[in-house]
C-alpha cells in the first residue's frame, strides 16, 4: 500500500505547525522523520497515521483519500499498527493477552513472540519484564494483524542504547512492512532507508540510503 500526503497544513489554535508538506512514503521501507522538538515531526506522524486530521491537505492510501474512508477505525485495525514511547500495556494482562487484544487471528501470536525474542515471556505481566521486553511486546501488538504500515513515535525514548538498537533491528527484519518512525534518536540513521528532516514545520531535506 502506498501512502501520499499533499499540501499538509496544521494549526494548533492560531499557531501554524505544518506548512504545506508534500510527501510520498516508500512501501516496505523504514522512513525516519527526524528533527528537534517543535519541528512538527510528531504532528506529521499523527496525520500520516490517521490519528489527527490536518487543517488543510489530504492523505491518500493507495490513491484513496482518508476523507472518503467511511469506517476509519476498521481501516486502522486492518492496515495500521502503532508503537509509542510508552508501551501502554495493560498491567493485569499477560504479555500474550496484551498482544491478543486487537488481533483478528491469535494463531500466529506465539510465532510472532518467538521471532521477537519474548516467546518465553508469554505468561509474564509487564511489571515482571524489562523495559526492552515491554517494548518488544508493544511491537508485537502493532504487528499482530500484519498491517501495511507501522507508525512509531519515539519508540526508543525510554530505552538504553542496546535495547534501542534492538528495536531498530527488529523493524529492519520485517521486510514487507512499511515503518514510519518519528524520533530524536540518531541511531535510526543506520537503519532507515529514507530520512525526512523536519525544521520549523517544513521538510528541510529528504535523503535516501544508497543500495
Amino acid at each position: 500500500m502506498r501512502l501520499k500526503a499533499t499540501n499538509i497544513e496544521h494549526f494548533y489554535g492560531h499557531e501554524k505547525i505544518l506548512h504545506g508538506i508534500d510527501l510520498e512514503i516508500e512501501p516496505s521501507k523504514i522512513t525516519a522523520i527526524i528533527g528537534e522538538s517543535g519541528s512538527g515531526k510528531t504532528t506529521l506522524l499523527a496525520i500520516l497515521s490517521s490519528l489527527l486530521k490536518p487543517t488543510n491537505g489530504d492523505v491518500y492510501y493507495d490513491d484513496i483519500s482518508e476523507n472518503s474512508i467511511k469506517d476509519i477505525n476498521a481501516f486502522r485495525r486492518k492496515n495500521i499498527g502503532f508503537v509509542f514511547q510508552f508501551h501502554y500495556l495493560i498491567e493485569y494482562l499477560t504479555l500474550k493477552e496484551n498482544i491478543a487484544l486487537g488481533a483478528f487471528d491469535e494463531h500466529n501470536i506465539n510465532t510472532l513472540m518467538e521471532n521477537l525474542g519474548i516467546g518465553h515471556l508469554a505468561n509474564r505481566y509487564s511489571n515482571e519484564v524489562s523495559g526492552g521486553e515491554r517494548q518488544r511486546a508493544a511491537i508485537a501488538r502493532a504487528l499482530v494483524n500484519k498491517p501495511s504500515f507501522v507508525f512509531a513515535d519515539e519508540p526508543t525514548g525510554n530505552l538504553d542504547t542496546k535495547n534501542a538498537v534492538g528495536v531498530f533491528e527488529l523493524f529492519k527484519s520485517f521486510n514487507d512492512t512499511t515503518f514510519v518512525v518519528a524520533t530524536h534518536d540518531k541511531k535510526i540513521i543506520d537503519y532507515a532507508d529514507v530520512i525526512i528532516e523536519m525544521e520549523d514545520g517544513v521538510v528541510k531535506c529528504i535523503s535516501k540510503k544508497r543500495v
